[in-house]
């Protein structure tokens, strides 16, 4: 039985990643592995969640002998992707990063948001990459404390409160001499399960850039060979961290193809 790419992500965000990882790779199979003991990411301290994760991998590489994993969060990413690539050395890791260059390269009115939970925002890192590719964009930071869980329950129950969606999604558009938000980055693989309700609840249209195909480009562009391969039967699979997750969570991953390990 070939290798399996293993997906990671704090909840179900990287689920959205993994549906287009599939399109590309079909013949892989795939590890999910949602950490919902640490669950939310925001709230921890970055050095403790580095270490928890660094910790945690060693348990999963030994597991599961990926062929390859992807990081399918941009706070993990951004804070530990470095530790993980010196502590396992043999394994490729590909990271989630907020998608600054291509609504740089698409914007018309020159106006871009980056949405992101409040520590993506926060890092160095995504100032870095305006000052490398947004350099002649007017880039606003909204940093979300809630969507990430809001759409955590809407996946999970079906129903999330719009105006809560209204109201974190509000501080992206920007009206500036004339000119109007065109483009708002989903700087979370969360996010992308809400953009029917943000696209509802926006006081106007934008382009909003999720990046999980992007993700899983770069991905297949690791796997040489990968769209010659013929599926090994092996079925696809999903762990939870806490070793209990409830029944709406297992439903939901069931309803993507995986099996509860």
């Amino acid at each position: 039985m070939s290798a399996p790419v293993l997906v990671f992500d704090s909840g179900i965000g990287g689920l959205t990643v993994l549906r287009e990882a599939r399109v590309l790779m079909p013949a892989r199979r795939f590890v999910y592995v949602a950490d919902d003991a640490g669950f939310p990411y925001g709230d921890w301290e970055e050095r403790a969640l580095a270490q928890r994760i660094v910790g945690l991998f060693g348990r999963l590489l030994e597991r599961h002998r990926p062929q390859l994993v992807v990081i399918a969060c941009n706070t993990a990413s951004t804070i530990v992707l470095g530790d993980l690539r010196a502590a396992y050395p043999d394994t490729p890791f590909v990271g989630t990063v907020p998608a600054i260059k291509p609504a740089a390269e698409r914007t018309r009115s020159g106006l871009v948001s980056v949405l992101g939970t409040p520590g993506t925002v926060a890092r160095q890192y995504t100032r870095d990459l305006i000052a490398s590719w947004a350099q002649k964009c007017h880039v606003r930071l909204v940093g979300s404390s809630r969507l990430a869980a809001l759409a955590e329950t809407y996946m999970r129950d079906g129903f999330v409160d719009e105006e809560a969606v209204r109201a974190e999604i509000a501080p992206c558009f920007v009206e500036k001499d004339g000119r109007r938000t065109d483009i708002v980055v989903l700087a979370c693989t969360h996010y992308p399960f809400l953009v029917n309700r943000m696209r509802k609840t926006a006081p106007w249209p934008v382009d909003w850039i999720d990046p999980a195909e992007a993700i899983a480009r770069r991905a297949l562009s690791l796997l040489p060979g990968e769209r010659e391969q013929q599926p090994d039967g092996g079925e696809d699979v999903a762990i939870f961290t806490s070793g209990r997750a409830d029944a709406a969570a297992r439903r939901l991953v069931r309803g993507f193809g995986l099996a509860v390990a």
